[in-house]
């Protein structure tokens, strides 16, 4: 799957390039419609490949979602604000990530540490007919490569811990107050690249994953890169508060 989206994407740059165009999977380009997302889809199969682990029809909490795939949920939830910096790359990437910012009036892209069934308020959603977790913070810019090894790790350590994710939530959690998420211990994803990039040095399941050198690298080139947006000066900085003071 990765292959194929990273092909996708190399493909139909140069295909419109030869017509004088350019495609562009920017996660927010535009400020009045929803981004491009690039959710992950995830299930586990036994060896033979015919049964879906993650499938149960005996889901006391109602999500059709075998105890395995709970711990996978809740591992990855552990560590979804480390892995945000990962699967949310860019600057642009946290301008998708926000309640509002569409033609319809909401952007339905997730913006808490949650899941639940079929809600796309939550982070993590279980669809109708269980049977699979989709993540749904990913964009189109991310590498899909560092993205899933980063995802499973945190998926397998939950497992490997049978890791618990607490009851999963059915109700829109754009509804919520800040004292009910805080009642609930509902996180916020990170605001911007800067707190993500933050919280991925501070999680020790990063450089377990990358490596130390690939760890610092990556890490110092994402520093450099929030470095260099904080200190732009943007127009719209300037139509603000260049004629008020």
């Amino acid at each position: 799957t990765s292959d194929r989206f990273v092909f996708l994407r190399m493909m139909l740059q140069e295909m419109v390039r030869k017509h004088g165009f350019f495609s562009s999977f920017m996660p927010k380009p535009f400020q009045d419609r929803a981004g491009s997302g690039a959710h992950f889809n995830m299930s586990l199969k036994d060896l033979g490949g015919k049964t879906n682990l993650f499938e149960s029809s005996n889901d006391q909490r109602g999500c059709d979602l075998s105890e395995l795939g709970y711990h996978f949920t809740a591992g990855v939830l552990r560590h979804m604000p480390a892995i945000c910096a990962v699967i949310a790359p860019t600057v642009n990437s946290y301008k998708r990530l926000t309640l509002k910012g569409s033609a319809s009036g909401t952007t339905w892209a997730p913006v808490f540490v949650c899941y639940g069934g079929n809600n796309r308020t939550n982070s993590l959603r279980i669809p109708l007919g269980g049977g699979r977790v989709e993540l749904r913070v990913p964009d189109a810019a991310c590498n899909p490569y560092l993205a899933a090894a980063m995802i499973f790790a945190a998926g397998l350590e939950g497992i490997k811990e049978k890791a618990d994710p607490g009851e999963p939530h059915f109700e829109n959690m754009y509804f919520k107050s800040e004292a009910q998420l805080q009642q609930m211990g509902v996180r916020h994803l990170p605001d911007s690249l800067g707190e993500a990039i933050l919280e991925f040095r501070a999680d020790p399941l990063s450089k377990k994953v990358f490596g130390e050198k690939m760890f610092s690298a990556w890490a110092d080139y994402k520093d450099q890169e929030w470095a260099s947006y904080v200190t732009h000066v943007s127009d719209w900085e300037k139509a603000r508060y260049l004629k008020m003071y």
